[in-house]
């Protein structure tokens, strides 16, 4: 849906990163999307973030963004009141007064297909072959519905309404194809519309079709989907160009990835020669296991734990390169930034250069 003129919308914003970033690929337990903002308010600049932190919201009003767009969610847990007295409600109401969006790409941004893994490995020159732990596609129905032309924005509205979309997309509910009409006084020969919806949704649909149907009798063809793998999912598996040691390997990361007062550290031989790589951005613990039925030679990711890396290791797992959670998933704000650049040119776009990480101070002995 690339956008060439100077209108552009939050709402257009929001369908892009939407696209990119289904928001069905979100966790049960994520909170992703708009957080605030008019979906019809013009935008000329984003600004992309890991979190938005009052010093991130600073610049972005300093800068006259009209769009903060970051990784972590501002509400991630339910909250009852965001007052301006309190931390977070005093950033939303400088938002909002100051006419700056809010916009979250979390989990869903995890699991997408470039996402923040793919940024992670791109970031270390890992070439990535797939994902750690491929998401599966939920069974879908594929709804193709004939109504005459008279009936045809009626349906369209009803399927809307009833949770059915435009293949899958999260657009507007369905496309027409209509056919060429017949002789004088002869029926109009009806159109298509082709949308999908979750299975779950039957009833309501047919409910829908039945209702804006005079007859009650509607012309349609439901075909389930069945629930198969995908390309997405968390975390990536790849190769490095050649293989090194695990102490060059782990400069290779420090190197390619914004500094922190945490560093990056390592665990295992630092003579151990690796060639196959494991990434996840962000906390990473939960797929230790995933690595190392992988077999890959080592594994980078954020706030490892004593404990689960110590039985990790005392398994024969592979070695491990623990980053600050900040550092793995900065490089996806340059993705989500190019994807907006691409569909809205006349939009312009910033990274913010701010370090977000908590961690303000370190000392290591060698």
């Amino acid at each position: 849906m690339t956008r060439g003129d100077a209108g552009v919308t939050v709402r257009d914003l929001v369908a892009v990163l939407d696209a990119a970033y289904p928001p069905r690929l979100a966790e049960s337990w994520d909170s992703v999307g708009l957080v605030c903002g008019d979906p019809g308010d013009a935008i000329t600049r984003v600004l992309f973030a890991v979190d938005a932190t009052a010093a991130v919201v600073d610049e972005a009003i300093a800068w006259g963004a009209q769009a903060l767009v970051v990784h972590h969610p501002l509400l991630l847990r339910g909250v009852d009141t965001v007052a301006a007295d309190t931390p977070k409600g005093a950033l939303v109401h400088r938002l909002i007064r100051h006419g700056c969006a809010l916009f979250t790409a979390h989990t869903n941004a995890d699991s997408a297909d470039p996402g923040v893994s793919d940024a992670l490995a791109a970031a270390l020159g890992i070439t990535v072959s797939g994902p750690l732990e491929t998401k599966t596609a939920a069974a879908v129905d594929e709804w193709v519905v004939y109504p005459s032309p008279e009936e045809d924005a009626a349906v369209r509205a009803a399927l809307s309404a009833a949770g059915a979309t435009a293949g899958g997309a999260g657009h507007a509910c369905g496309h027409a194809e209509s056919g060429e009409g017949g002789a004088a006084g002869e029926s109009a020969v009806p159109g298509r519309i082709e949308v999908v919806a979750p299975t779950s949704a039957r009833g309501a649909l047919l409910a829908a079709l039945r209702t804006t149907h005079p007859a009650g009798d509607p012309d349609f063809r439901v075909t389930e989907r069945a629930a198969l793998p995908t390309s997405r999912g968390l975390g990536r598996m790849g190769t490095l160009p050649s293989p090194e040691t695990l102490r060059a390997f782990t400069a290779r990361v420090r190197a390619g990835l914004p500094g922190t007062a945490w560093g990056v550290r390592a665990a295992g031989d630092p003579d151990r020669i690796v060639h196959t790589v494991a990434v996840c951005g962000g906390a990473g613990d939960s797929l230790l296991r995933t690595v190392s039925r992988l077999g890959v030679d080592v594994y980078v990711t954020a706030d490892l734990r004593h404990h689960p890396a110590d039985e990790h290791l005392r398994a024969g797992g592979p070695a491990l390169v623990d980053a600050a959670h900040w550092a793995t998933e900065f490089p996806w704000c340059a993705q989500a930034a190019a994807v907006v650049r691409t569909e809205l040119p006349s939009v312009t776009t910033r990274v913010s250069a701010l370090r977000t990480d908590p961690w303000t101070l370190g000392a290591a002995d060698e």
